[in-house]
């Protein structure tokens, strides 16, 4: 059984910072790749930033250039430096992971307020 741990989320004023991490645990030998995926209120959940274990990163349009995704693939941990903050970022934001599965997080609530 995979287990992932999420911390780092909470309420901040525009502009502010936030980091997110999310650490797994379990039965789970390698991770091929780990990531952040957020969802809003009424809205579908959608890619935030994912990383490969080669290193390779890929954003959406809406984070390129304020958030920063890094990971430690020995200690199956994820980062998310999240900058310059705005509202639009509220949601609850959800680590994932994979191996030969995919694995999600609990999710932990971030929001921003103007």
């Amino acid at each position: 059984q995979v287990r992932l741990v999420e911390s780092g989320g909470g309420l901040v004023q525009a502009g502010g910072s936030l980091r997110l991490s999310c650490r797994a645990s379990g039965s789970i030998f390698r991770l091929n790749g780990m990531g952040w995926y957020r969802q809003a209120p009424g809205k579908q959940r959608e890619l935030v930033a994912v990383i490969t274990d080669g290193g390779s990163t890929n954003y959406a349009d809406s984070v390129k250039g304020r958030f920063t995704i890094s990971g430690d693939n020995a200690k199956k941990t994820v980062y998310l430096q999240m900058n310059s903050l705005k509202p639009e970022d509220t949601a609850v934001y959800y680590c994932n992971v994979w191996g030969v599965n995919h694995y999600w997080g609990q999710g932990t609530q971030v929001t921003v307020s103007s």
